[in-house]
């Protein structure tokens, strides 16, 4: 997020028929709503690789990946957010109704920046943990090269598992694996 647009009084349903006219995205946050600005090459590169390869090993499989412009409503905190990835296995997520915006995601993902990696750890990841469906929220940090991996256990506790740029890293949400070099291929160092 980068900076609030102009307190405009309404709810979740108006706010999704404003947005659809908007020529940007925009993030709904209990009322409140956020223009979200582009991202950086090193941003872009990385998230586009790891969609790439989900997409392949999610081919023809329940499970589908979405990347940057697919809406996810978080309803326990009144939001609507536009995480860099998202995929979702519920059928309740592939009818008509379900088309711009996802409830049911098993797997987050958010490229981290400077300007937005604080929300990204705190108040976008606790409206996260409210999604019952949500099994793994990922950060990925292109500064460092590292991705951290946060899945519920059986207990409902969110547990870390990070990886370095030398390792493999696994979602099991997905029951994905591959290289985290792969994940920054074509990012040049910042």
């Amino acid at each position: 997020m980068v900076k609030p647009q102009p307190k405009i009084p309404f709810g979740p349903d108006d706010y999704l028929a404003w947005e659809q006219e908007q020529s940007g995205r925009n993030e709904y946050v209990d009322g409140e709503v956020f223009a979200v600005s582009g991202a950086s090459d090193a941003h872009g590169t990385t998230a586009g690789n790891l969609f790439a390869a989900l997409h392949g090993q999610l081919r023809g499989k329940p499970c589908r990946p979405f990347i940057a412009d697919m809406k996810v409503h978080v309803d326990a905190a009144n939001s609507f957010f536009y995480p860099d990835i998202l995929v979702t296995c519920d059928p309740r997520d592939r009818t008509p109704d379900a088309s711009h915006v996802k409830r049911h995601p098993v797997l987050i993902v958010e490229v981290l920046s400077p300007t937005t990696e604080a929300y990204d750890r705190g108040n976008k990841f606790a409206a996260y943990r409210t999604l019952a469906s949500l099994q793994e929220y990922v950060l990925v940090s292109t500064e460092q090269r590292r991705v951290e991996v946060f899945r519920r256990d059986d207990t409902g506790h969110w547990v870390l598992y990070p990886f370095a740029a030398d390792e493999e890293m696994e979602l099991a949400s997905v029951d994905f694996r591959c290289a985290v070099a792969d994940v920054f291929e074509g990012v040049e160092a910042q």
